[in-house]
């Protein structure tokens, strides 16, 4: 996909991130997909080690981390789709 300078200019400030993060996060995707994305900062404890309650957990986070990100993917199709319909007017 191919974005107007404007577009990216106005998802910048809408999110409130960089153009630079916003780049460096799309060629994290393109090389190592989703994982890519995922931050792996600090020492965890392995699964095998938690009990069910914090497996639990870990999966709640993990479904509303990617709950998050699906709803910001939906609000940026939509304004893309608004803005491609703005400029063929």
């Amino acid at each position: 996909m191919h974005y107007s300078k404007r577009f990216k200019l106005q998802s910048t400030e809408t999110y409130g991130v960089s153009y630079h993060q916003i780049y460096s996060w799309v060629k994290k995707y393109q090389q190592l997909g989703e994982q890519g994305l995922k931050d792996n900062r600090g020492r965890s404890k392995s699964v095998d080690s938690l009990t069910e309650e914090e497996c639990l957990k870990l999966r709640i986070k993990e479904l509303e981390t990617r709950n998050n990100y699906l709803e910001m993917e939906n609000t940026f199709a939509k304004k893309l789709q608004e803005i491609q319909r703005s400029n063929q007017n």
